[in-house]
């Protein structure tokens, strides 16, 4: 089993207690239309596309919210659980694209919950994450007004984008994955130039 697979068996686990009804940190997002996400992301090609591309982006929201509420949470689950079927362009990248997706969303409804603490992650889960990093810093950080650089508490950097002023993340490499995402949940502490640690975090973008 990847690592993603195991994720995504955590993330509909952790799904199933919460119930569909949980707030998330996907704005207004209950953990409902956070599975209805998913289930478009994967099984609607048609709508797939404006998760990532703006101009599409009302289309997709329409789609979700439809899934949302003409499917069964259970059902939900199920072809979440399931991953992606076999037309989907997911079925032979799982492993590679959906580490990320599945991990951020997993924190999406752990940490909408007061009193969240941090999972203790395995090697291989780690390595796996920190290989993401530099993505998602690319596309959440990349328009960043200053020079990030985001590194382990052991010194090393897991990314650098940007240029000018210097602002230093320092974190877990989940923690540097949820900050570069655009979740203010995330334990990390900030060193460097005040101004760019300020317009850094200001700028994010997220998924």
């Amino acid at each position: 089993m990847s690592i993603a697979q195991r994720e995504r068996a955590a993330l509909v686990t952790t799904m199933r207690g919460a119930g569909p009804d949980q707030p998330t940190l996907c704005g207004e997002w209950t953990t409902r239309e956070l599975a209805a996400h998913l289930v478009v992301r994967e099984r609607r090609l048609d709508a797939a596309p404006g998760i990532m591309v703006p101009a599409l982006a009302d289309y997709t929201e329409r789609v979700t919210q439809q899934v949302s509420a003409e499917t069964d949470w259970n059902v939900l689950l199920d072809k979440i659980a399931s991953g992606p079927p076999l037309l989907s362009p997911f079925k032979l990248l799982d492993p590679v694209v959906n580490v990320a997706e599945m991990f951020i969303h997993h924190e999406d409804v752990r940490r909408a919950v007061s009193g969240w603490e941090p999972r203790e992650l395995d090697d291989d889960e780690l390595t796996a994450i920190s290989r993401q990093v530099g993505m998602m810093a690319r596309m959440g950080l990349g328009k960043a007004p200053g020079h990030v650089s985001l590194r382990t508490p052991e010194g090393k950097t897991l990314a650098t984008v940007g240029r000018g002023a210097t602002a230093v993340v320092t974190g877990a490499p989940l923690e540097l994955l949820m900050f570069a995402s655009g979740r203010d949940q995330a334990r990390v502490e900030f060193s460097g130039d005040d101004a760019a640690i300020a317009a850094v975090r200001a700028a994010r973008g997220g998924i």
